[in-house]
């Protein structure tokens, strides 16, 4: 298996365990610390807004690339094994789900831009 593939792997990984924790923050079992911690490091994560600005070589990537994944591997941490275990469970089924769901979008939008396209065609060679 080649670097590439190595990261898609982990990438997909890291979306699956997100998800789960994003579940376990809606789960009553959860700590009230861990529950924030999740809300802060997602918050983070999707935020425009850097603590250090991304335009700053190498530094700017820097923290997007320590302090998001090490808020993680903390919020895991608090969050109670059987919650989590069970979340990951939950998070794996949804990304099942939605990557079946993607396809069907890819697929409807592709169609709708065909049609769109011999649409055009018709009307360009009507003229």
């Amino acid at each position: 298996m080649g670097w590439f593939d190595s990261l898609k792997q982990r990438a997909g990984a890291l979306k699956a365990e997100s998800l789960a924790l994003l579940l376990a923050a809606r789960d009553p079992r959860t700590p009230l610390l861990a529950k924030l911690l999740i809300v802060v490091v997602v918050a983070y994560a999707l935020s425009p807004i850097d603590l250090i600005p991304d335009f700053i070589p190498v530094l700017g990537y820097l923290d997007d690339l320590l302090l998001v994944p090490l808020g993680l591997m903390l919020a895991i941490r608090l969050v109670p094994p059987e919650v989590l275990s069970e979340c990951r469970l939950r998070a794996g089924e949804m990304v099942g789900r939605a990557k079946r769901f993607g396809s069907i979008a890819a697929a409807v939008i592709a169609l709708f831009w065909l049609a769109v396209a011999l649409w055009l065609y018709a009307w360009w060679t009507a003229g």
